[in-house]
């Protein structure tokens, strides 16, 4: 009776609107739902952010079994992204349990920080070819990377995902991908989007149970999402190929600069 009386329809449509995008874009919606809650609800950025990491690792799940099934992981970077997300956001809960959450000083430390990673996503949905060009001509005139390197900064991005990941519930997505497209340019681009998904479930789970423990999951809210967001995903995939994907990348990159906005200033 009590999950009845405390659920609210709105987040179930915002779950089905985000969850369409996310299956027409592939952006994760961690890139959208927090900011949403945040600004159109009105929710406690720390209680945003541990209620989407597990909102996030239970729809990524899903698409962890239709990349595994297709062969489209590449493990061994999973685990080097791993062996650096893990321990960065295990660290980083350790320091949102010791913090006073409810002081204005550490919702605006997660809204800046929300902000600044919702610009750069936008950016990398719009330029991630040029910037990609840019860098691969950059790299082709200094020769090639070792190995050793290449596995030392897929480390150094899992440290920094893990952290980034954990502070916002944002990052893994459009700036991961394009890290890695940059560190693996020998792999095909339906594999890093596979890899980046598949490291993405357990560093969103352990970062969901992690605010679960410290007591800033809500479970109505997370319910609700849910109930919207996995038929918004069936539908965004099904209508995906007749749309064109390149005008929908537009309108969602200029979404998030305007709620980037709204997070900087508001």
């Amino acid at each position: 009776m009590s999950f009845l009386a405390s659920f609210q329809p709105l987040y179930s449509f915002s779950g089905f609107f985000v969850g369409m995008l996310v299956g027409i874009t592939g952006v994760g919606g961690g890139s959208l739902m927090t900011p949403l809650l945040v600004l159109l609800f009105g929710v406690h950025p720390a209680t945003a952010v541990g209620t989407d990491l597990l909102y996030a690792a239970i729809t990524k799940t899903a698409g962890t079994a239709v990349h595994g099934i297709h062969g489209r992981v590449n493990w061994k970077v999973v685990g080097l992204l791993a062996s650096g997300s893990v321990p960065a956001s295990l660290a980083m809960l350790w320091i949102m349990a010791g913090v006073n959450r409810e002081s204005p000083a550490v919702a605006h430390t997660i809204t800046l920080s929300l902000g600044c990673l919702l610009f750069l996503t936008s950016l990398m949905l719009i330029f991630r070819g040029q910037v990609l060009s840019v860098i691969r001509k950059w790299r082709g005139e200094r020769g090639t990377l070792t190995p050793r390197t290449v596995a030392l900064l897929t480390f150094v991005l899992g440290l920094m995902l893990g952290t980034l990941v954990t502070m916002t519930s944002v990052g893994a997505g459009a700036l991961g991908v394009t890290v890695l497209l940059v560190l693996y340019p020998h792999l095909d681009v339906r594999e890093i989007v596979g890899t980046d998904i598949v490291h993405a479930v357990p560093l969103t789970l352990i970062g969901g149970m992690g605010y679960w423990f410290i007591g800033e999951i809500n479970w109505a809210m997370l319910i609700a999402l849910l109930l919207g967001s996995i038929p918004g995903i069936v539908a965004g995939s099904l209508l995906a190929p007749r749309l064109h994907e390149r005008l929908i990348r537009l309108f969602l990159a200029v979404t998030l600069m305007i709620v980037a906005w709204k997070l900087l200033f508001p």
